[in-house]
């Protein structure tokens, strides 16, 4: 799908002022005015029911009066045609109809299914054989057709079916001229708001973002809205997309077309609050949330929990802990995960352990993203013989291992230097039908760097770009900084120059490393030629202090040419 410019899309600045005061919005749905998303926020709403009916769906607004486009009636061979049709079809005469499918028109079609409406599985029956015999028959307005008289019945399934056969054929300007068949036929059909909503939905579903939201404003200009459902479906692909900024302005939105939210809304817009990092604001969600007739739920704790803890505020998420707790609300494997990757993540793997213990002991059975993040945790503080033994719990657990267990398992050990141990993890992952990625390499790599052995590293390198993944930032400064401690300055430079051509550069120590000594290996020329590189892509940190490492006088006051171009 293809996202509006920047400059179209919500932004989230202020983490002060109440949490919806902290909205600024600038007119994110193209082509359809939205211009009091400008507007700020009452600081306490009040709300309608907070469940909506069918019936709220429709507005009080003063809207643009729904159009009512007939059907001329058919005349003579159409009529005839039409006639026969139906009597074959209530006494599912299959055969005798098939005989009639050569002289199916669109005109004929739709009369057809408008006789049938009020048995929605003969109209869907009739729908789906003449797909089969003759779907150049079937227009846009005879699947509108269709779709009024399904979703009347509420037969979602089926309708969503055929919309998203409908959306397949992916034209430019389906999505209005959808629309408009949909809202012309709608009268004739004596249709149900919902066709409009499963319409918003579908594209929620499908995370087309200009479709969605142009429907949701021309359902709003005739005086439709669509269900909470629907809108927590939209908010949802939107944090889907990391899009949490867009999400708080169609919240905003919903909040002034008074569409009630419901518990699973609020936990959404708590969490695109954490993920902008307005903890602040996300709480002030979470306090509103009992005025509102909400009672927060496990996901409600658990997205505090997870924003607290990604901002390291670890105290604060275990108070939350505490509180859902005293409010008879059990952690959950996700609650317990959450905080054991936000301690692992600060390094306080005591706190970690005694979590997990905590988990154990309240009979929550540990997952493998438990002990993932636990041996990883280990792994990232050298502590490899503790990663050993979960990793040996694990399989006494009989909980599967995958690439990212042996990951952590294989990082631990060459953090430690244990590199030989490593390879037999390696061996192992053949064994277990699984294919070494990113991350397996860049394990080997540290820990063959760990033992200064440059070339080795430089060889597991160039086995990772064989085997078609991809080196990080990371990685190439690891081989750069080894290759300097060997003072082999000539592959230092190489890895550079690889580096440069994937637009990466090393941060100005590694980098300063590399020129301080090439200047004192007399290869000036070549330092200057990697300097001029980096400057014409733009890719000289801005730290580099380029007279310090490179404008000094050589010491022997001699240059030696460098070999790299």
């Amino acid at each position: 799908m293809t996202l509006p410019p920047k400059s179209l899309l919500t932004t989230v600045c202020s983490t002060k002022g109440g949490a919806f005061n902290s909205l600024s919005t600038i007119n994110i749905f193209p082509f359809r005015r939205l211009s009091t998303m400008v507007t700020t926020l009452d600081k306490n709403p009040t709300f309608i029911n907070p469940s909506v009916s069918e019936n709220s769906m429709k507005m009080n607004r003063n809207p643009i009066p729904i159009p009512h486009r007939t059907l001329p009636e058919p005349k003579g061979q159409d009529l005839d045609f039409v006639n026969i049709a139906y009597s074959h079809l209530i006494h599912s005469d299959w055969k005798k109809l098939t005989a009639l499918s050569t002289h199916l028109t669109p005109f004929r079609v739709k009369h057809v299914l408008l006789k049938v409406q009020k048995d929605y599985v003969l109209s869907l029956e009739f729908f789906t054989w003449v797909q089969t015999h003759k779907p150049s028959s079937l227009t846009l307005e005879a699947h509108s057709i269709v779709l009024h008289i399904l979703t009347k019945n509420r037969k979602f399934k089926s309708s969503e079916s055929i919309l998203r056969g409908i959306l397949d054929s992916d034209s430019f300007d389906l999505p209005s001229k959808l629309f408009d068949s949909i809202l012309y036929s709608y009268r004739m059909c004596d249709s149900s708001p919902l066709v409009f909503d499963l319409l918003f939905k579908t594209y929620a579903h499908r995370k087309k973002f200009r479709n969605a939201t142009d429907t949701f404003c021309q359902m709003r200009d005739y005086g439709f809205l669509p269900r909470i459902e629907s809108c927590n479906k939209f908010l949802s692909s939107l944090l889907d997309l990391e899009r949490a900024d867009i999400a708080l302005g169609f919240y905003k939105e919903m909040r002034r077309n008074r569409i009630s939210p419901n518990v699973y809304t609020q936990n959404m817009v708590m969490h695109a609050f954490c993920k902008l990092g307005n903890i602040e604001s996300a709480v002030e969600v979470f306090k509103n949330m009992e005025s509102m007739g909400f009672i927060p739920s496990v996901a409600t704790y658990n997205t505090l929990i997870s924003g607290h803890c990604n901002k390291g505020l670890l105290s604060l998420a275990m108070n939350f802990k505490k509180s859902m707790e005293k409010n008879s609300i059990q952690p959950n494997v996700i609650t317990f995960n959450t905080l054991i990757f936000g301690f692992c993540k600060k390094g306080k793997l005591h706190e970690a352990n005694r979590i997990f213990s905590e988990m154990k002991a309240t009979n929550v059975s540990p997952n493998v993203v438990t002990y993932n993040t636990l041996i990883n945790g280990y792994s990232q503080v050298g502590n490899s013989e503790m990663g050993g033994r979960l990793y040996e719990e694990m399989l006494r657990n009989g909980i599967k291992v995958g690439i990212l267990t042996y990951n952590a398992l294989i990082l631990g050990l060459c953090k430690e230097g244990k590199t030989k141990k490593a390879a037999y993890l390696v061996k192992d992952l053949d064994k277990n039908s699984l294919v070494p990625n990113a991350s397996t390499y860049s394990a080997l790599i540290t820990g063959q760097c760990v033992r200064k052995n440059s070339e080795r590293a430089f060889q597991l390198y160039k086995s990772m770009i064989r085997s078609g993944c991809h080196p990080n930032k990371h990685i190439f400064e690891m081989l750069m900084s080894t290759f300097c401690q060997n003072e082999d300055f000539d592959r230092a430079a190489e890895v550079l120059l690889e580096m440069l051509e994937k637009c990466m550069a090393p941060d100005s120590i590694i980098l300063s490393e590399l020129y301080s000594g090439l200047h004192h290996c007399g290869k000036d020329e070549l330092a200057m030629k990697l300097f001029r590189k980096m400057e014409i892509r733009g890719l000289l940190p801005k730290e580099f202090d380029k007279l310090r490492t490179i404008n000094c006088a050589p010491e022997n006051g001699e240059k030696e040419s460098g070999g790299l171009s």
